[in-house]
């Protein structure tokens, strides 16, 4: 024991001097190596997660088509900050305008699934649509057949007294036979609609007509002109048909007259609006006594059955004086050119069914709409190709089927999710939510495709009633005839909570009145507007700011002086002067003078969409990394957003058309662009220059 106690522990023995300087080292040592880890480690986290999140190019191939664009339809040479809609749009005259390119994609991508009927499992009955679409593209087949259906279908109307087949019968047999079977109103339109107002019922609605050309002698000053061309183009239709050419004069001359006569009783809409009455609710025994040359109660109950009508069924009519004024012009020359009026109804007819004629019957129209538009200053009927007529056609004729294998085609989980993420209208409805009362802001937004499309009713889609054949223009008038059974049958229906207004391939957004519902049909939320393999940069610029742009315009009536007496709109009123000397400040595209009063509201709604569509943007920065580029632009996410924003407003500004209630396209860039702080923030744009103004408006 005395032993043990007698030992030191290896702890307790005193260090050398030259152990302990060597333990210092060691410990020194150790030190600089944990701090080299660390900093090794820190510098791999820095580059990992800020590099890594950093914007990077996307070189995907609809990242690379999109480039090609922006790449063609921009001049970066200009200086963004002084002239930013030739930057981004200086060579538009090459692209025209991206609505335009996209409606046209979307009839090709139609096209091609109307092409590949073996890609797709058709129910039955489907395969009247792929059928219908052969049928009209076989243009052999209708050029072989030339004039004879249209002929065939004359003598079904009694004949024509320049062919001398002629078995008359009473106007209003004829009258309702063309309305009811070949879907052409030669004096009035009649159409299934819901009302504007409450409850939003369907209606049977009395409109004007439409005419091949508005003969409106004091407005034009190329009258006489026009006059010679729209008799030499109903010459032509009687040469075609084989008509007796000495009699063509005195009948197309008629048919000119009674055209005239209809057009200088027209009533504007705008004089119709501005007068408070856009339609009124009249009886059809009313009607027949204020109108009485037509059998109002025969011709419409053969247009809407299996609808039961009465005397007392109620429709809403938009011009009662012009039925008026319509119906004493008729009374009036049935009692002495009873066979003229035919023969004028037949000529409507031909305009009505030329999409189903063989090429000499399209060649006329073409060069009338063509000499009418050099008279006239309007741009003349565009030409298509005759695939995208029978893309259209098709459309029309069996939007079920088409609807649901568009949406298969074009509008995936993906897209889906991905345009759930960039909806913009929680930030609409918060903004607005700043100036007008909270009930006006409790808005439903739907996008993409309709509840019909994604899940189809099988029944809607059987086209029992489709006769394809024997010639192409009794196909195309059975189907006029199976759209108009479905189109009554559906209002024959419990009236549904929510019917979407356009087809999916559509680009028009709408507002459903009676649901507070705002439609971004699935056709415009396509590329170069939106696609999930886009930066998000450009989805929230360019379909952000478009999905914006389209809500604010349901609140119009906030920004019109006693347009919303339970609102606050003092503040708004006051940025709404701000805004007008804003846009009046800048330069008129090639010296025009333009009021800044009139476009008022566009230009509003212009300057809150890129206000909103960059807020949400922001927004979803916070939540997601790993934003992208577009390579070879040289432009950060935020400059790309704001570039993809004037992407959309890219065309050329001399077709602007004088009666739009827009700001010219380089204005409708450059105001909202120069009342945003943060496109001079990030393209750093100096003091004085056009796009950096001393003062802003901030209207939202």
């Amino acid at each position: 024991i005395s032993w043990f106690s007698a030992q030191r522990s290896p702890e307790e023995e005193p260090i050398p001097a030259q152990d302990g300087w060597w333990q210092k080292t060691l410990r020194a040592l150790k030190t600089l190596l944990l701090f080299s880890i660390i900093l090794g480690v820190s510098l791999l986290l820095w580059g990992y997660v800020f590099q890594g999140c950093g914007p990077s190019p996307c070189k995907t191939p609809v990242c690379q088509d999109l480039l090609d664009l922006y790449l063609a339809s921009g001049n970066s040479s200009v200086a963004p900050c002084t002239d930013f809609f030739s930057f981004a749009c200086g060579n538009t005259n090459r692209i025209g305008s991206p609505f335009q390119a996209l409606a046209e994609e979307n009839k090709r991508r139609v096209r091609r699934i109307l092409e590949t009927p073996g890609s797709w499992h058709l129910a039955p009955g489907e395969e009247k649509a792929f059928g219908f679409y052969n049928s009209c593209m076989n243009t052999g087949a209708i050029e072989a057949a030339g004039a004879g259906p249209l002929r065939q279908v004359i003598e079904e109307l009694g004949g024509w007294p320049i062919s001398g087949n002629r078995t008359p019968l009473d106007f209003n047999q004829t009258l309702s036979l063309l309305m009811s079977q070949y879907g052409h109103f030669p004096f009035f339109r009649a159409y299934l609609q819901p009302l504007p107002t409450p409850p939003y019922l369907p209606v049977i609605q009395i409109d004007q007509p439409e005419f091949d050309v508005l003969l409106k002698q004091k407005q034009e000053p190329n009258y006489a002109q026009i006059l010679r061309e729209y008799l030499t183009y109903l010459n032509r239709l009687v040469t075609l048909l084989g008509g007796d050419p000495s009699q063509v004069q005195e009948h197309a001359s008629f048919s000119i007259f009674i055209n005239s006569q209809l057009n200088q009783i027209l009533r504007p809409g705008e004089q119709q609006r501005a007068q408070g009455k856009v339609f009124e609710m009249v009886t059809i025994d009313q009607l027949q006594r204020v109108a009485p040359a037509i059998d109002w109660l025969s011709c419409l109950q053969a247009t809407f059955a299996p609808m039961s009508l009465s005397p007392s069924y109620r429709v809403a009519v938009h011009d009662l004086e012009y039925l008026k004024n319509m119906s004493q012009l008729l009374e009036k020359e049935l009692l002495k050119h009873r066979d003229f009026l035919q023969s004028h109804m037949i000529f409507g007819l031909v305009r009505t069914l030329s999409p189903a004629l063989d090429s000499q019957f399209q060649e006329a129209r073409r060069l009338l709409s063509q000499k009418v538009g050099e008279l006239t200053g309007r741009p003349p009927m565009p030409v298509h190709p005759r695939w995208m007529m029978c893309v259209e056609k098709t459309e029309a004729f069996f939007e079920p089927t088409l609807a649901t294998l568009f949406i298969r085609e074009t509008f995936r989980p993906s897209t889906q999710s991905a345009v759930r993420e960039g909806s913009s209208s929680a930030d609409v409805a918060r903004l607005l939510s700043l100036h007008v009362p909270s009930q006006l802001t409790q808005l439903q937004v739907k996008m993409g495709p309709s509840e019909w499309a994604l899940k189809p009713d099988p029944a809607r889609q059987d086209y029992e009633d489709v006769q394809l054949g024997p010639s192409f223009l009794q196909t195309f008038l059975s189907c006029i005839r199976s759209r108009q059974a479905r189109v009554i049958q559906g209002f024959l229906q419990p009236f549904s909570n929510h019917r979407w207004q356009v087809p999916p391939w559509g680009l028009k957004a709408y507002y459903s009145i009676p649901d507070h519902v705002m439609v971004f049909p699935a056709g415009l939320l396509q590329p170069p507007f939106f696609h999930p393999g886009y930066p998000r940069a450009v989805n929230f610029g360019a379909a952000g700011s478009i999905m914006a742009r389209e809500l604010l315009h349901i609140f119009n009536q906030i920004l019109l002086p006693g347009g919303c007496p339970a609102c606050d709109t003092h503040a708004l009123q006051k940025a709404l002067l701000c805004l007008e000397r804003l846009y009046s400040a800048f330069p008129s595209p090639k010296g025009t003078s333009l009021d800044a009063s009139s476009t008022l509201l566009g230009d509003a709604a212009d300057t809150g969409a890129l206000a909103i569509a960059l807020k949400a943007y922001k927004k979803r920065l916070v939540l997601f990394r790993g934003e992208t580029i577009l390579p070879s632009l040289d432009l950060s996410p935020r400059q790309l957003f704001f570039r993809s924003y004037a992407q959309v407003m890219c065309r050329d500004p001399s077709t602007q058309d004088p009666q739009d209630i827009h700001s010219p396209p380089t204005l409708r860039v450059h105001g909202p662009l120069s009342d945003s702080p943060a496109f001079t923030r990030h393209f750093r744009c100096p003091e004085g220059a056009l796009l950096n103004p001393s003062s802003r408006c901030q209207l939202w």
